[in-house]
């Protein structure tokens, strides 16, 4: 694939490699899909977003690069997580990289929140990132190891104000990690958490990105570049590979120096 993902890292252990991303139609995940693809992992990925995914995959194979398998889903059913996950097993061998990256950032207010949209965002930001872990633990156990990466915010460190759900949600993510990594250790699986900062999505763009904002990433960030989904995946496609065998339990933050 001849772009900018050439002047990077290439990770051998990555090759044939059997990748199961979420939320992997737009966004973050869409550049996750990319460069795993074109690290030529089997790659495997879920999305409610149909139209948009099939487009994906289809760049990819026509671009050289193996095609990654599409698998439509809701992430607020659990069971049809797990069949997806069940499903790519079948195609693309025990799933040995775990990339828990949908999720769901609108804005709301405390006073607006009802038992029904909490619940809602607590299943579309946090339920499925456990019981994705669950599905893919026994894969990875039989096969001597593997890695989950769970994706959390800078949220909940900064304390944003306009989305609680959301933030609690991704503060509980950390929590997650932990404990999973502490209970998966033993069977050389690793969980670490990737935190995002404030990223460049086209989405992101089209609703947040106005004078205000850009102000703000102005005042906060060390750096004065924008933060893109290519930063974010670069540094998930290095806790897949075997060069972080010895990372876990960790955050690692990419958000140009925000928090």
């Amino acid at each position: 694939m001849n772009d900018e993902r050439n002047a990077y890292a290439h990770y051998p252990s990555l090759k044939g490699r059997s990748v199961f991303i979420t939320g992997g139609g737009s966004g973050i995940g869409e550049s996750l899909v990319r460069h795993f693809c074109a690290q030529g992992s089997r790659v495997a990925f879920v999305d409610v977003a149909e139209e948009a995914s099939r487009r994906l995959a289809g760049e990819i194979a026509a671009q050289g690069a193996p095609a990654p398998l599409f698998i439509p889903c809701d992430l607020r059913d659990v069971e049809a997580l797990r069949a997806a996950i069940e499903q790519a097993r079948q195609e693309n061998g025990p799933i040995q990289a775990l990339l828990n990256n949908a999720g769901n950032d609108d804005r709301h207010r405390t006073a607006d929140v009802t038992t029904a949209y909490w619940d809602d965002r607590m299943a579309v930001n946090l339920r499925h990132q456990f019981f994705a872990a669950q599905a893919v633990r026994p894969q990875m156990a039989a096969l001597g190891g593997g890695s989950i990466v769970n994706f959390g915010s800078i949220t909940w460190m900064v304390g944003d104000p306009d989305c609680p759900a959301y933030v609690t949600a991704k503060a509980a993510v950390y929590g997650m990690t932990r404990a999973l990594a502490r209970e998966l250790g033993p069977e050389r699986i690793r969980v670490n958490c990737m935190v995002p900062g404030w990223v460049m999505t086209e989405r992101q763009v089209r609703l947040w990105l106005n004078p205000d904002g850009e102000r703000q990433i102005a005042e906060r960030q060390c750096l004065p570049d924008r933060l893109q989904p290519s930063d974010i995946a670069r540094m998930a496609l290095f806790l897949a590979a075997d060069d972080s065998r010895m990372c876990s339990s960790q955050q690692f933050i990419v958000d140009g120096g925000w928090v």
